[in-house]
């Protein structure tokens, strides 16, 4: 059920441990009569087969098929794909430093990153690369996968790019000297009030610690006392991005997360004691697919008393994988043990072993919403032999299955029509306002001198939306009247912030996005209200976890 705040959000529930395994280790440490069989099949087929075989496919296929027997999250990746998961969560790639969208057919030019190699030539938001090395990618019907190898190099490499710009003549021709852009994990932050800051965190990655200080130094100088931090959709990352986060809100020798492994004893985390907001009060905003180490950091600051948690249960994703690198640049993840918060809480839902199980294991979220969970808290139940309790005031959590907020806050599905998600199916609204802007920029920038005035005054015209929905019969998308007017004025907000964000980037976007978001508003209401005293009590009777 996607809404604003998701629509460029994107998930995915893997957990990458720190440490790496050769493949030679392996070999050596664990080479078992079950493996040996395995070689010798591997060598008959190549020695004898009548045909002749893809050996890596063969290999690639079998390592495909043991992990399925595993858990839902030990997995295989070839380069390729090790390459697209990593690069997020590194902080850097090397490019030309452009967002792009496809419209109608043509690279269309979002934003340039600021101070990066387009920027640096004089390529603008609005622009359209029509060719990249004399090569056309316009009205190629290229995914974005080809388009951005083809932008993507070597820093310190050439590229030869053809512009096509509103108002000129003819094509300009630009050379771009690619260079390290950042991929930032923090979205957005801002002040939401005088005192309260916001901040919007997509993943737990290498410089996500990094960035948070400077974001939280930077609400600091503008007044900030309380915090907001925004996990929803959060898939989680690397571990001691969430144990470096936690640490700034935790005392000394106070435990962050602990995991433990058939084959892995115990290793504790713990708070150094030195964190720059151990005294600040702060909100933590999760929802269904907030997973791993969102998990890690929003567990610990329940577990000691340390913040409240806004929004519905959490993923529910607590395996451990470790990376195991193989020669061809192909990795293996496999999980090796299960983390566990301050509390004892495993926080991992069941599964159990095998295709169907893995299915229904990534179906969960949808079973949730048939159930009514996400509408109604009474409709989660957790055994009594799940109970916990915080280590300070002793309230009562539940091990076995996510994070269960504090304050719950139930899905509003009451503009979420089938005529809604076929339009963000096809990403008609992203198409709406991108050609709006491409041809008012100017106007825009004008008109409004800045996001508060854009955020109070515009409203989106009504010929846009009579355009979004020509768009969607092409697309064989039928209209229907009553559909559209329940969702009109969700979907009139989503291009609002799309608008807000090709012109003034994400903090403008997430501005005008968590205007309509339920959690957002119950999340500053907690803070203003009197309401998180309220919510971090003691119960009269005060039970205390059994040592663990």
């Amino acid at each position: 059920m996607p809404n604003l705040r998701t629509l460029l959000g994107t998930f995915s529930f893997f957990f990458l441990g720190t440490l790496s395994l050769s493949a030679q280790n392996v070999t050596n440490q664990y080479f078992t009569p079950a493996m040996q069989k395995m070689q010798i099949a591997q060598m008959a087929i190549r020695a004898l087969y009548v045909d002749t075989v893809n050996e890596n496919k063969l290999v690639e296929e079998g390592i495909r098929a043991m992990l399925l027997d595993l858990d839902p999250h030990s997995a295989y990746s070839d380069p390729v794909e090790v390459k697209e998961l990593n690069e997020p969560l590194q902080g850097n790639f090397d490019g030309i430093g452009v967002q792009f969208q496809m419209m109608d057919d043509t690279l269309l030019v979002i934003q340039t990153v600021a101070d990066g190699p387009s920027e640096k030539v004089g390529i603008l938001a609005g622009d359209r690369i029509v060719l990249v090395n004399d090569s056309s990618i316009a009205g190629q019907k290229m995914s974005n996968r080809d388009i951005v190898s083809r932008l993507r190099g070597a820093k310190g490499t050439a590229v030869r790019l053809s512009i096509l710009r509103r108002g000129v003549i003819g094509l300009i021709p630009f050379v771009v000297i690619r260079d390290q852009i950042p991929i930032n994990s923090i979205t957005a932050h801002y002040l939401v009030t005088p005192t309260i800051g916001y901040i919007r965190i997509d993943r737990f990655a290498a410089t996500t610690h990094e960035e948070f200080l400077k974001a939280v130094a930077d609400l600091r100088d503008k007044g900030m006392k309380d915090l907001i931090i925004d996990l929803e959709s959060n898939g989680g990352g690397y571990l001691n991005a969430a144990i470096d986060m936690a640490n700034e809100f935790l005392d000394k020798n106070q435990v962050i997360v602990y995991t433990e492994g058939r084959a892995q004893p115990r290793s504790d985390f713990f708070a150094h004691g030195n964190g720059t907001l151990r005294n600040i009060r702060v909100v933590v905003m999760v929802n269904d697919y907030s997973a791993s180490a969102s998990e890690i950091f929003s567990g610990a600051l329940q577990d000691w008393d340390r913040g409240v948690i806004v929004g519905r249960r959490t993923f529910g994703k607590g395996l451990v994988q470790r990376p195991i690198n193989l020669p061809d640049g192909s990795m293996i993840r496999l999980t090796t043990a299960r983390y566990y918060t301050p509390a004892g809480r495993c926080i991992q839902k069941p599964y159990e072993k095998s295709k169907k199980g893995k299915e229904e294991y990534l179906d969960d979220i949808e079973l949730r919403f048939k159930h009514g969970e996400m509408m109604n808290a009474d409709s989660i139940h957790f055994a009594d032999s799940l109970k916990c309790y915080t280590h300070k005031l002793h309230r009562t959590v539940y091990s076995g299955g996510g994070i269960m907020p504090d304050v719950f806050v139930p899905l509003d599905t009451t503009e979420n029509t089938m005529y809604y998600r076929k339009l963000v199916a096809y990403g008609l609204q992203f198409k709406a306002a991108s050609r709006y802007v491409d041809n008012h920029r100017e106007e825009l920038k004008t008109r409004y001198s800045s996001v508060d005035q854009f955020k109070n005054q515009f409203e989106v015209p009504e010929e846009l939306l009579e355009e979004m929905k020509k768009d969607a019969q092409e697309k064989k998308v039928e209209f229907n009247e009553t559909q559209y007017s329940l969702s009109k004025a969700l979907i009139k907000h989503q291009i609002k912030g799309l608008i807000a964000r090709d012109i003034w980037g994400m903090n403008a976007f997430f501005e005008i996005a968590n205007q309509r978001s339920k959690s957002y508003l119950k999340a500053v209401r907690i803070l203003q209200d009197g309401a998180y005293e309220g919510v971090l009590v003691a119960p009269k009777t005060a039970p205390k976890n059994k040592k663990k």
